[in-house]
This record gives structure tokens, C-alpha cells and sequence, in this order.
């Protein structure tokens, strides 16, 4: 296992970004590369700095503040009556942890949820808020739904790529039939 990969299985793999990095990932990336300090990261709390310190036999830091502070495990709740349906949360969840379409009332798959926060700001009526909570979610789990969504969106791009190149060819192929026509 890579230094990178030891550093991130430490990491609570919410992907919330309040590290100041797109992810656990680029987080663990920068810490190796001693780019960003072990105290980044609010959700890992002193637990997870200890053991980031441990690992990297660094001393131990307290969080630092300009990241935020260490909140007991929350997870986000849709409040159904104010929800409208516009799918904003759904992509804002690193994880996929909120069921719903566009323009039906979603809802948070409660054991899924990382408490990352990142389905509220999007909201435009403000029907996310956070709930502490006693469930434990899991940080593999997290981690695999995470890189799972990652390569379905990258598929997605992919296919929105070629649905536009085969747009463009079949427009290309109208237009030359056009001109050869008017040749005629």
C-alpha cells in the first residue's frame, strides 16, 4: 500500500472539501507530498489527526480552526413538505446518498450519509438540514460509493462526448449531402 493510500484510509472519507482540498483523496495526496498539514480535517477530528501523526511519526496537532471545528456525527434531512424536487442535492452528494428526481421529493439514505453538508448550499429553499446522529456511517462504504459515482460521471462525460461527435458527424454528412445536391 502506497503512503498516499495508508494516509487516506485514515481519512473519514466524508469528501466534504472543508480540508481546503476536492476530497479525502487529494487531501492524502498533499499530505504526502507535504503540502498540507495532518490537521486539515474537521470530521477526522483529534482521533484521526493522532493517527495521521502516528503514521507519519509527526506530532500531534490540534485542528486547526481555519478549517472548522470537530461536530459530533450529523447527517443531512430533507424536510419533505418544503421540498420542491429541483435535483440540486443529487449531484452535490459525493456519495449518492439522497434518492430523488427531478421534480419529486427526495430523501437521504440516512445510513449512507457522511454528514458532509454539501446537499444544503445548492438547495435553493432551504429544505437540508443537518441532524446529529448515533449511526456510524461507514468510511469504506463511503469511499467505494464515492469512487463509484467518480467513474459513472466520468462515463457519462464520456458518452455525452460521443453522442456530440456522432451529432456533429451526421451534420457534417447533411451538409455535404446538401452540396453535392445543389451541385447536381
Amino acid at each position: 500500500m502506497t503512503l498516499i493510500e495508508q494516509i487516506n484510509s485514515l481519512l473519514p472519507q466524508t469528501q466534504c472539501t472543508r480540508c481546503s482540498y476536492q476530497g479525502c483523496k487529494p487531501y492524502a495526496e498533499a499530505i504526502a507530498n507535504n503540502e498540507a498539514d495532518i490537521n486539515q480535517c474537521p470530521p477526522a477530528g483529534d482521533k484521526g489527526i493522532q493517527a495521521l501523526a502516528d503514521l507519519l511519526d509527526k506530532p500531534f496537532k490540534p485542528l486547526n480552526p481555519e478549517f472548522g471545528e470537530y461536530q459530533t456525527p450529523s447527517v443531512a434531512i430533507v424536510i419533505e413538505e418544503d421540498c420542491i424536487g429541483c435535483a440540486k442535492c443529487l449531484d452535490a452528494c459525493p456519495v449518492d446518498a439522497i434518492l430523488g428526481a427531478s421534480k419529486v421529493m427526495h430523501t437521504v439514505i440516512a445510513s449512507e450519509c457522511t454528514g458532509c453538508e454539501l446537499c444544503i448550499p445548492p438547495c435553493p429553499v432551504d429544505c437540508i438540514v443537518m441532524e446529529k446522529t448515533e449511526l456510524e456511517y461507514s468510511p469504506v462504504l463511503a469511499k467505494q460509493r464515492y469512487e463509484a459515482k467518480q467513474q459513472r460521471l466520468i462515463r457519462l462525460q464520456a458518452e455525452k462526448v460521443e453522442k456530440s461527435k456522432k451529432q456533429k458527424e451526421k451534420l457534417m454528412a447533411m451538409m455535404k449531402a446538401k452540396a453535392a445536391a445543389k451541385r447536381a
